[in-house]
């Protein structure tokens, strides 16, 4: 069995790896990430799966002595961590499946018999990662960016994580304000005032909740799905392309992100608030439309809704719900789903 080493992302160039959750022309890449080569018969829409694939298959391109990565989140560091470990890996597949799903997709579903230790884990990872280190995207603002900056974060995980993985609860301290969190907003999911409306012609779903909470309470009902309309209330509202277009999926076709310009211009004519409606681009990894979305950071729009401050709008709840259908329906009607849409094929989209 061939024995690896992490190593940082700018050595790829001098030594052939294999990159995680990345791109590099100098590696054999096992990513998820849109038009990335991964080989057919290993496809998967995670790309800690894809690497468990990898070695379940005993694929000759991984006879490589090094692994990297350009960036940390849970979903490349579990892949990493397989690549270092394959028994423990395959002897834990299922379990590390589980959490690089609800740590890229924040889709938590409790109905699976390990989702509930993989949430430990994951939030054991995002804790540290807090605590030691820093918050994701934060790197965005600093001189060394994510590249550099989160190899100091996979050191200190590839040492610790194998321990933490035997029992989670030994690390209970660390995770649990986090888990209860989650646990708390997962049940508001289920209450009678929660209200899902479906419009699978669009991968929309709404979401009619209270109040914010944790993304791996609110996606643990929007499976299937790609958008997602937060209605909160007081006319509080979020609309969302989730990170499940920003990569290839393997198990469903999907529908391209398109630009939200002119939703958010028609919602501006409506709105008498004070407050302006702003959209992020569609490469960002999780595109919002919100009102004064842009006085967010990077950072701040990836942490969970709950964290952050929604302001109130004029327009009424099923007012903005029906503007946003329409708009879809309208933008969508001569479009549809597929697998492994290119960045130059959404990108050209926007132009139409």
């Amino acid at each position: 069995m061939q024995t690896r080493q992490f190593i940082p992302f700018a050595e790829v160039k001098n030594h052939r790896a294999i990159v995680v959750d990345s791109t590099h022309a100098n590696g054999v890449m096992l990513s998820h990430w849109r038009g990335a080569p991964t080989p057919a018969a290993i496809q998967d829409d995670t790309s800690a799966a894809i690497v468990l694939h990898a070695l379940r298959q005993g694929m000759p391109e991984l006879e490589l002595p090094y692994v990297s990565a350009n960036h940390f989140d849970i979903d490349g560091f579990v892949g990493v961590w397989a690549l270092l470990h394959q028994v423990l890996a395959l002897e834990n597949e299922e379990l590390l499946r589980q959490m690089a799903l609800i740590g890229d997709f924040r889709e938590l579903d409790l109905n699976h018999p390990l989702a509930g230790e993989a949430l430990k884990l994951v939030c054991w990872i995002n804790a540290r990662e807090r605590e030691l280190f820093y918050k994701p995207f934060a790197a965005d603002e600093a001189e060394e960016k994510e590249a550099a900056q989160c190899v100091q974060k996979f050191r200190y995980f590839l040492r610790e994580f194998g321990r933490v993985l035997q029992d989670p609860d030994w690390e209970k301290g660390v995770w649990e304000e986090e888990v209860a969190s989650v646990l708390l907003g997962y049940r508001d999911m289920f209450k009678p005032e929660t209200r899902l409306t479906r419009f699978p012609e669009l991968g929309l779903i709404v979401v009619e909740t209270p109040h914010p909470v944790h993304y791996y309470a609110l996606f643990s009902r929007t499976q299937g799905f790609d958008m997602v309309l937060a209605c909160y209330s007081e006319n509080r509202y979020e609309l969302e392309y989730k990170y499940t277009t920003w990569v290839d999926l393997a198990t469903r076709p999907t529908l391209p992100r398109l630009t939200m310009a002119p939703l958010a211009e028609r919602l501006n004519q409506l709105e008498t608030s004070g407050r302006r409606w702003t959209y992020d681009a569609v490469t960002e990894t999780g595109p919002l439309l919100r009102l004064d979305g842009d006085m967010l950071t990077r950072t701040e729009a990836f942490d969970n809704p709950s964290e952050r401050v929604i302001h109130t709008s004029s327009i009424p709840a099923d007012q903005l719900k029906a503007e946003v259908v329409r708009h879809y329906t309208q933008a969508y009607r001569a479009i549809q789903p597929k697998y492994n849409w290119t960045w130059q094929e959404v990108k050209a989209l926007q132009a139409d």
